[in-house]
């Protein structure tokens, strides 16, 4: 039987979760015939939970989804990858048990969500950490170094064609052709956007002038919804680039990024440099484990445009049975065979082991009322 929160599902959510759900049979749960590994203390609840939110995150949750459900067959759970901003509200909303996010719930939507959390403290936990590569399409071209500055340009329209001086300088010996460059960006609210701003804005100075933020700052040369629709736009131009999850990198070329005096190939390796390195926010919940990522950082081998995704939950919840669900099913996600399961998948980095304790102790504290 659906719990309150699962009813609170619009007909077209449900709809779009049950979609992504459908999609993960067991040849997504088995690579090569031989089965995701999974927990020796795997725990499995009987009914089913519901979230929605980030795109970016929608690969890694098809896998987690398929290996639970075929390890655990009385567990239904259902995520609706309407981006990141939409996951929050439907939260916030009461629509969803936990949204997917990649970017952590902020103090003004903390008291927003104070009223479907029964009063208790909604929580990050950052539970998938992947690169967002700078993707291209280029003929004749297919490995570019590009700088900060350079891609702050580009995508703020003041370089426009990819045989820019800025642009060859970098690449030495590379032919680049006249071509008109398009820059692709989203059209809707996305946790993707607001790193890839963060980045632009910390590491790229005067040449990017716009705060971070979830919708694109400037008039777009093309929008695409999603991180597919990025990449589908992106792959199907000529002269194009964009920004996506490296899961939806796919057959495209990926740009290394200036880091200091090198260019750095995005990778899970790089990517988890960046993490280790960088503290937990300050100000909030003692369980919340948002990090205030360094996107700046000059360190040797880090790759610098990382998105961290999370998990967002309320510490309480109406019943012990609609927490525990939530705890068994993240618990999973967290753990070192989830993250692997997820890695291998998408190519995420997975998650710090000294960070993990952190990580259950808070969805340890995840009760009902």
């Amino acid at each position: 039987m659906l719990r309150s929160t699962s009813r609170k599902l619009s007909a077209t959510a449900l709809i779009g979760a049950l979609a992504v759900t459908a999609g993960c049979g067991s040849d997504i749960a088995v690579r090569g015939g031989e089965p995701f590994p999974m927990p020796a203390d795997l725990a499995c609840f009987d009914g089913n939970i519901a979230g929605a939110g980030s795109s970016a995150q929608e690969n890694a949750m098809r896998t987690w989804i398929a290996a639970y459900q075929t390890n655990c067959e009385d567990a239904q759970i259902f995520y609706d990858a309407i981006g990141s901003g939409g996951g929050r509200n439907q939260f916030i909303d009461g629509a969803v048990d936990f949204a997917g996010s990649d970017a952590a719930i902020s103090p003004a939507e903390l008291k927003d969500a104070a009223p479907r959390c029964l009063g208790s403290d909604a929580i990050n936990i950052p539970a998938y950490v992947v690169p967002v590569a700078v993707v291209f399409n280029l003929k004749g071209v297919d490995s570019l170094n590009l700088t900060p500055q350079v891609i702050a340009r580009i995508f703020d329209g003041k370089i426009t064609r990819w045989d820019d001086q800025a642009i060859a300088d970098a690449n030495p010996g590379v032919n680049l052709p006249d071509t008109r460059i398009t820059p692709v960006s989203r059209s809707d609210e996305s946790g993707t956007t607001e790193n890839f701003t963060q980045y632009l804005h910390a590491a790229a100075g005067d040449d990017w002038p716009y705060e971070p933020s979830g919708q694109w700052p400037v008039p777009p040369a093309e929008a695409a919804q999603g991180n597919s629709g990025i990449a589908d736009t992106v792959q199907g131009g000529e002269g194009t680039i964009g920004y996506v999850e490296a899961s939806h990198v796919g057959h495209m070329s990926a740009a290394k990024v200036g880091v200091g005096d090198e260019f750095v190939e995005l990778s899970p390796e790089s990517a988890a440099r960046v993490v280790a390195e960088s503290p937990q926010r300050e100000g909030g919940n003692a369980l919340d484990r948002a990090i205030d990522i360094d996107y700046g950082t000059t360190a040797s081998g880090a790759y610098p445009i990382v998105l961290v995704s999370y998990e967002i939950a309320c510490l309480k919840y109406d019943s012990a049975e609609d927490a525990a669900r939530l705890r068994d099913f993240l618990s999973y996600v967290i753990s070192p065979e989830g993250q692997e399961s997820a890695s291998k998948e998408t190519g995420s980095a997975p998650l710090p082991e000294d960070i993990r304790s952190d990580l259950q102790e808070s969805i340890d504290a995840i009760s009902g009322s």
